[in-house]
């Protein structure tokens, strides 16, 4: 697919899926993202349920914090479709990596096969003291 063919797709409501040319494919994410439309931006979202009870370990925290973002943008009549960009918090970078395989089919379980444009980084701490890991979403509806 040209750029110009990105472009028109963009501009047709949808999302489309950056890769620049000769870049090896990216797995489980995107390089860039392209949309037109209404942008919702989702605060950061953890691993606790509507009770405030926290999943168990990383994977079980990061299904429940997708699953929140998801809650939020139904309310703006979005899906996981709709999300142009996810960056992930997490207090436990080794723990993340040493579950990737877990996390991939948790994350495919509640989002589908959609990976977005994501950025995963280290922090000390979140506020929440329980929580291992904050997620925020960027979508963008079709106008």
């Amino acid at each position: 697919m040209t750029m110009i063919d990105q472009a028109r797709g963009a501009a047709a409501g949808g999302l489309v899926t950056l890769q620049p040319e000769g870049w090896p494919a990216p797995k489980g994410y995107a390089n860039g993202m392209m949309g037109r439309g209404r942008v919702v931006f989702v605060g950061g979202q953890i691993g606790w349920d509507a009770e405030g009870r926290f999943a168990d370990g990383m994977v079980g925290q990061i299904a429940q914090a997708l699953r929140n973002i998801l809650a939020v943008l139904a309310a703006a009549g979005a899906g996981p479709q709709h999300i142009a960009r996810l960056t992930w918090y997490v207090t436990d970078m080794e723990a993340y990596r040493a579950n990737l395989k877990p996390l991939g089919r948790a994350y495919r379980e509640v989002m589908g096969a959609h990976y977005p444009a994501m950025a995963v980084m280290r922090v000390v701490e979140l506020v929440e003291r329980e929580a291992l890991v904050e997620i925020e979403a960027t979508a963008v509806l079709p106008e």
